[in-house]
């Protein structure tokens, strides 16, 4: 499994020292920028990298993505077909485990705004290392949001 990472610039710094600690976890990582810090780069290119990647290979790969409150980032994210980002900003860690166990989660958004260096490692070891339940329920319900993206992009084809 490979773990991709974006960011912006706020939440550029805990992305670089994320990296650092999930590849002392032992998993595979790319950063996917920026590459350095600028105070006017816009998010949704970053972002959209890192979820292409995972829609394109949902079962090998997940992403780490991070901004100032996490919000947008994970509005891009969920733009994209198998993508299913889970948003962070601090409280119960329980909500990024349920995120993994319940839902797949693939993509974990993080507001590096609003939580600590220490809780976004933890939230990050615990969303890494958590499974999918795979519970006849969660299986039942990630059908049928594949299903809705199919018959989504169904119906927007016949825009273009």
């Amino acid at each position: 499994m490979k773990i991709y990472f974006a960011s912006d610039h706020a939440g550029f710094n805990l992305k670089n020292k994320l990296i650092s600690m999930v590849k002392d976890l032992g998993y595979n990582t790319e950063d996917l920028g920026p590459s350095f810090y600028d105070p006017n780069d816009d998010y949704p290119i970053y972002i959209a990298r890192a979820a292409e990647i995972v829609s394109h290979d949902p079962k090998n790969s997940r992403a780490i993505i991070l901004g100032a409150s996490g919000e947008g980032e994970d509005m891009v994210a969920d733009k994209f077909p198998a993508v299913r980002s889970a948003e962070f900003y601090g409280g119960p860690l329980d909500i990024v485990r349920l995120s993994r166990e319940h839902n797949d989660a693939n993509v974990l958004s993080l507001g590096a705004n609003f939580i600590s260096e220490e809780e976004a490692k933890e939230a990050v070891k615990i969303w890494l290392e958590t499974p999918f339940s795979k519970e006849e329920r969660h299986i039942r319900r990630l059908g049928q949001i594949e299903e809705l993206e199919k018959h989504l992009h169904k119906n927007l084809s016949s825009y273009e």
